[in-house]
Formats: structure tokens, sequence, C-alpha cells
């Protein structure tokens, strides 16, 4: 589901879709894997320099594909309207 930024675009951590200054940012911090992102999200404008607009995108997308992990790890096929 589209995040509503411009320039939105899959990258190197499957599932997600960020803008591209957020992957170059996670490029150029050297954070490759889902849970390395998710370790810094509550704190990614501080620690990345991300803007915040920026980076409650780059939380709901996490939220998104964690929920969809979620759900398919249970079995259960994944509603995108109910995931918050």
């Amino acid at each position: 589901m589209p995040n509503g930024f411009h320039g939105s675009c899959e990258g190197p951590i499957e599932g997600l879709c960020l803008p591209q200054n957020v992957w170059n940012v996670l490029q150029r911090e050297n954070i490759t894997t889902f849970n390395q992102l998710k370790a810094v999200a509550d704190q990614i404008e501080q620690v990345l320099g991300i803007e915040p607009k920026t980076a409650l995108v780059v939380r709901e997308d996490i939220a998104r594909v964690a929920a969809l992990d979620d759900a398919l790890s249970k079995g259960r096929p994944h509603n995108s309207w109910q995931a918050a």
C-alpha cells in the first residue's frame, strides 16, 4: 500500500516501501535488516536525522510489515485495512 509520499519505493529491506532519501540514510548508517531498523524506529529522528513527517512514514511502514509478518506466521491472511 503506498504511503502517500512521492518517490516511495522498495529497497534492500524486503517488504518496506520508503522514500528514496530514507533508503539513502539507511545505507549510509549501514542499516540493512528489518530488525536493525525496527530497533531505532522510536528514535529515528535523533539517531538518523530523518525529518519527523518522514519518520512517521517509516514507523507506519514498519508497523505494516510487522503486522503482515505476524499474520503470515500465524497462518492468517493479512487484511491491510485492519493493520494500524
